[in-house]
């Protein structure tokens, strides 16, 4: 049996837990097992409502009935699939080890301090992923440079503003012009411009997003899902503008 403050505690963690996975770009039915599974573990009852914006998290002490609920913001974090990985891992060794709350929350904080990947070498790894779409799609050996370079101006550009916290719809039309638009300069030299132009927005498409969206519908979460898809279309509108006012400008003879 545990009294109020220990159920306040337990309550307050399963949703910082379930928040942080929330915001990391978990679809909700894996954020529900993996919360209700350590809320068991704490011998506790659990119950997740997963909203737009917020979370609720409802603990019952399955010994004296008292409950106690919290709701929170979800926040938006990094994705980051080795970091939902190792949550879902702390989720079963707390059902399988029976770790107590302090232990919990320790190899919590243990997991969300680790560093992440450097800025810079993101930086580049993305241009080099754009760049392999350019050969993907059938793009030269100087389709796949130039858009290597205009992803690295795109992406940095972006980097920048999400550290200023800038609108992220803005961020994506000012990213993917500011690409196609380092992209456009294919279009005066002997190559394949059309797949460098298109190619060189493809870092931006929110691929988890709609993914999770798609799954969340599937598993019955409807309202979450609709949700998570009508975030990602509009990010791909996004995209369709940015790249919509290089061609303007381009293609229209405007530059």
């Amino acid at each position: 049996m545990h009294s109020s403050n220990e159920l306040k505690d337990i309550t307050h963690f399963l949703l910082e837990y379930a928040n942080r996975l929330m915001g990391s770009g978990v679809h909700t039915s894996r954020v529900v097992r993996n919360t209700c599974r350590i809320g068991r573990s704490l011998d506790v009852e659990t119950n997740v409502c997963v909203m737009q914006n917020n979370l609720i998290v409802h603990v019952r002490d399955v010994e004296n009935d008292e409950t106690y609920s919290e709701m929170g913001a979800i926040p938006a974090f990094p994705i980051s699939f080795e970091l939902n990985a190792e949550l879902s891992a702390l989720s079963w060794d707390a059902y399988d080890q029976r770790l107590a709350l302090p232990d919990l929350r320790g190899r919590y904080a243990q997991i969300i301090a680790r560093p992440r990947l450097n800025p810079l070498c993101t930086l580049f790894l993305v241009a080099f992923a754009n760049a392999s779409f350019c050969a993907l799609f059938g793009g030269d050996w100087t389709s796949r440079g130039i858009v290597f370079l205009a992803t690295l101006v795109g992406f940095c550009l972006r980097q920048q503003m999400q550290r200023r916290h800038i609108n992220h719809y803005i961020v994506f039309v000012v990213s993917a012009f500011a690409a196609s638009l380092a992209a456009s300069t294919a279009l005066m030299l002997d190559t394949t411009a059309e797949i460098a132009l298109a190619t060189s927005v493809l870092y931006l498409v929110p691929g988890v997003p709609l993914l999770n969206g798609v799954i969340d519908i599937v598993e019955g979460y409807v309202n979450t899902g609709c949700s998570r898809l009508i975030q990602a279309l509009l990010l791909v509108l996004c995209i369709a503008v940015g790249l919509s006012c290089t061609l303007m400008l381009v293609r229209n003879s405007l530059l």
